[in-house]
């Protein structure tokens, strides 16, 4: 261990150093997680680890630190508030854990565009952890820095002590967006780490005109690129990883002046139900040394995942490096978006699988951010998807007031002329209960139907309930799936709860309606 990072070590409080693995290669980082049983090797030699009882992302456990010198921070039931002098605590406590325990040092950037990275350093007591953060941020085994521009520190074994700490469980996830600083307590759920940069890149970003994005991207042979805006389960990862487009990443995005660039320098992709004939791309990157399988099923036999079982959890995940898949845009960037979709799985089975989108619908949609939660995304879901409506599809992650965001996006479609389409890839033929999902072929279908410039010339109705342009038809897809109410025996139950989801949309709309009401 080299000199400088003992003194770093020390500066934020683990003074008492065991053994510190710094920027191990991802092959010790497999064995390590062996030897310490934090996992175990499907049959293709990817690593399966289990999270325990957080399966997903803890939102209840989110807080940020109020400095009390910033006016746009957002704070709410997303947004919690705790003070400095809390958070220093924390963190004296967790560094007091960490002395003298076996840690994984990673030294990673946050953000493809080399006029908006920063440096990241991870701190974990799991090696598994510190390979997930190499697969999820951009790694090159090098030590870029003595001072990482951000440090988060991962202690899931540390629980929080409620009566102490002043949080609500026995693991909490603080936030200081000035120091850049992330304490992870109480959680092995991976997508705490990846999702706490996010918040803070979503914090610092808008500051150098850069909207940070909760989506997917992809680049096509003319170099025209896409971005697929959606919340978990929605289909991001799936619609944009495709074997004839290039990848740009599959989660968390920025857009500036230079055009559209990754964070990150991975994937985290849902594999629930995951088909090799279906999503491919994903199926082989998931199934390889080197990635994660997050409490994937095995066989007990010969250690083969069964991606169909949820006995863990509706939410698995296979976190692997973006080097994994074959069609990639190696630099991470690509120019300005042609086409942006807005992802959404609608339960009730009664939006239009398509639509075009007028500038005015676009910032609409955007702050609306509707869809269905899916069971296991969240801890406390129960089986049933809930609707729900998420700011800018993100707003566990928004540190800011949405009209920040908003008034970024706005902005950017119009200098840039951008195409925005609402997708729905929720359910048809009735809601959760009596219709079924809309087929990823024909999803894709329509999708492609927008990128090929087949709809320049097509011919546009609109739907009824929301107002919006949907095709009348396209080739490939059964046309009564573009008008919802022909799928639906019970016509007065659509009706009845198409008007209730609308009338959902108007009263979340009210919060917005001073930025709304704004021209320009």
């Amino acid at each position: 261990m080299s000199h400088q990072l003992n003194n770093w070590l020390t500066e934020i409080g683990i003074t008492h150093q065991s053994k510190i693995n710094h920027n191990p290669s991802r092959s010790e980082l497999v064995t390590q997680a062996l030897l310490n049983n934090e996992g175990i090797l499907s049959n293709d030699g990817a690593l399966r680890v289990l999270t325990g009882a957080y399966t997903g992302r803890s939102p209840n456990d989110k807080y940020i630190v109020n400095h009390q010198n910033r006016s746009d921070l957002w704070w709410g039931d997303v947004n919690q508030q705790i003070t400095p002098n809390l958070f220093n605590q924390l963190q004296n406590r967790m560094t007091a854990y960490l002395n003298n325990r076996t840690l994984y040092v990673v030294d990673c950037f946050i953000g493809a565009d080399p006029d908006y990275r920063l440096s990241v350093r991870v701190v974990s007591e799991l090696a598994w952890l510190a390979l997930a953060s190499q697969n999820m941020f951009i790694y090159d085994g090098q030590c870029h820095t003595n001072e990482p521009d951000m440090t988060i520190i991962a202690a899931p074994d540390f629980h929080t002590q409620p009566e102490i700490d002043q949080v609500r469980s026995k693991a909490a996830i603080c936030i200081d967006i000035s120091q850049k600083l992330v304490l992870i307590a109480g959680s092995k759920y991976a997508g705490e780490v990846k999702k706490s940069a996010f918040t803070v890149m979503n914090a610092i970003l808008p500051d150098s005109g850069v909207l940070p994005m909760h989506c997917s991207a992809n680049v096509g042979e003319k170099g025209d690129v896409a971005l697929y805006f959606g919340l978990s389960g929605t289909g991001k990862t799936t619609l944009s990883s495709t074997p004839d487009r290039k990848l740009v990443g599959d989660d968390e995005h920025g857009w500036g002046n230079n055009g559209v660039f990754n964070f990150e320098g991975g994937c985290y992709a849902k594999t629930i139900r995951l088909k090799p004939d279906l999503e491919p791309v994903i199926w082989k990157a998931a199934n390889q040394y080197g990635s994660i399988l997050e409490n994937v099923v095995l066989s007990e036999e010969n250690q083969i995942p069964d991606f169909d079982d949820a006995a863990y959890t509706e939410n698995t995940r296979a976190s692997y490096s973006i080097e994994k898949v074959d069609n990639i845009m190696p630099d991470g960037m690509a120019g300005h978006p042609s086409n942006v979709f807005f992802l959404t799985a609608d339960a009730f089975g009664v939006m239009p699988p398509i639509a075009r989108l007028t500038q005015d619908q676009a910032v609409f949609y955007f702050l609306s951010g509707y869809t269905s939660k899916v069971a296991g995304t969240e801890r406390g879901l129960g089986q049933m998807p809930s609707a729900t409506f998420s700011t800018g599809f993100a707003e566990p992650f928004l540190p800011l007031t949405p009209d920040v965001y908003a008034d970024l996006l706005k902005k950017k479609i119009k200098l840039h002329n951008t195409n925005i389409w609402l997708i729905n890839t929720g359910w048809t033929g009735g809601d959760y209960n009596s219709g079924y999902r809309m087929p990823l072929p024909h999803t894709r279908r329509m999708i492609n139907w927008i990128l090929n410039n087949e709809h320049i010339n097509a011919a546009f109705h609109m739907d009824p309930v929301f107002n919006i342009s949907v095709p009348d038809q396209i080739e490939g897809v059964p046309e009564d799936i573009l008008y919802p109410e022909r799928t639906w025996e019970d016509k007065n139950a659509f009706r009845e709860i198409a008007n209730k989801l609308l009338a959902d949309f108007v009263e979340n709309a009210k919060k917005f309606e001073s930025y709304l009401s704004k021209e320009g």
